[in-house]
């Protein structure tokens, strides 16, 4: 089951939408590798770039949603929070006990919730809001 980018997945913030399509492109390669047992290697690859990941796009989204006093952003960081948390639970055991491919299929498993259920729906709702009459209204009271 190949992973790819589709439009249902955008946001409309161009910015974001880029980041999202890299680690589309990521969770496509882990899936890819572990189609053909190869999972196991790429877990090196793809927890680096998460470690990168995490840090850079998180805080800039975060950021965005600040500067834009969006409504949504107290549960939308604690979503953040969880992922970090998550991450962190499969970087430690990664430097404790090596790659190994339970821990592939659940870095997959948490990679294609997170793109489903964080990107296909929050961060869409924060697109959603900013395309939104009641954004572009506050933005001129502002």
């Amino acid at each position: 089951m190949a992973v790819q980018w589709n439009e249902n997945l955008s946001t409309g913030i161009d910015w974001q939408d880029a980041q999202h399509k890299e680690l589309v492109a990521r969770i496509g390669s882990l899936m890819e590798a572990m189609s053909t047992g190869k999972g196991k290697a790429e877990i090196t690859n793809i927890l680096n770039f998460l470690e990168n990941y995490v840090v850079t796009h998180f805080s800039k989204e975060e950021e965005f949603m600040v500067n834009r006093s969006y409504p949504g952003y107290a549960a939308h960081k604690a979503e953040h929070k969880r992922f970090i948390y998550e991450f962190t639970v499969f970087k430690n055991e990664f430097e404790k006990e090596g790659s190994s491919s339970s821990m592939a299929i659940k870095v997959q498993r948490t990679l294609m919730d997170w793109l489903v259920n964080h990107i296909g729906k929050i961060d869409k709702g924060l697109g959603e809001f900013l395309s939104s009459n009641a954004y572009k209204i506050k933005s001129i009271m502002v």
